[in-house]
């Protein structure tokens, strides 16, 4: 699903998609409706326009997150700023990339976020990384017991936590690449994280990176 309110954009956005084999299941140039109708064509990842006419780029990330869980999103922005790229990912984007980005880029960002992974224009995944080190480090609430991972579960979070994709995770482990995605959603599920981000936020502060 293609969310952005220049018309233009949006339209050669979508033909790149197609063209490179993908099903557009929708477009949207408004924020609410974009929610609306993600519910309803469910798809597998959105590339989402930071700035909207009605709502903020974090309103909808939350709101596709509640309408679709599991779904991945991609934030394809004007926008390098540094807090608009910490808003997005810690409401839940996926990954982050500049408009400036080639056609060729672009859709190599499709393909990895549709893989799990999280991608960013070189430069702000350390701004990122950075952010979540320093979060890491500020007091906790005291909580209960942490979940119990397996020995493999928490050897696929470590190199999650590297910043390897599943596909090499796979390579390094001598797995399939459905096994390692089988492993994260456990892992996701077992701590209570919702994406990628989350989980490799939860790796640091357990020291495994």
């Amino acid at each position: 699903m293609v969310v952005d309110d220049h018309p233009m954009w949006r339209e050669g956005v979508s033909r790149d998609l197609a063209a490179a084999g993908y099903d557009i299941v929708a477009t949207s140039g408004e924020g609410r409706q974009a929610v609306r109708i993600a519910a309803a064509a469910r798809p597998d990842v959105v590339v989402l326009d930071l700035q909207l006419p009605d709502v903020s780029g974090v309103e909808v990330i939350q709101g596709l997150l509640e309408a679709v869980p599991g779904v991945r999103v991609l934030m394809l922005s004007a926008s390098g700023e540094h807090h608009d790229v910490l808003a997005a990912v810690k409401a839940g984007a996926t990954g982050y990339l500049l408009k400036s980005a080639g056609t060729a880029e672009f859709l190599e960002a499709v393909g990895r976020t549709a893989a799990g992974d999280a991608v960013f224009t070189p430069g702000l995944a350390g701004l990122v990384l950075g952010e979540f080190r320093r979060m890491a480090t500020e007091p906790a609430p005291a909580e209960g017991p942490a979940p119990k991972l397996t020995e493999r579960e928490t050897e696929v979070l470590r190199l999650v936590a590297k910043g390897l994709s599943y596909r090499q995770i796979a390579e390094r482990l001598v797995l399939s690449h459905r096994t390692v995605q089988n492993h994260v959603q456990n892992t996701l599920g077992k701590l209570q994280l919702h994406n990628r981000v989350e989980l490799t936020r939860y790796a640091i502060e357990q020291g495994l990176d």
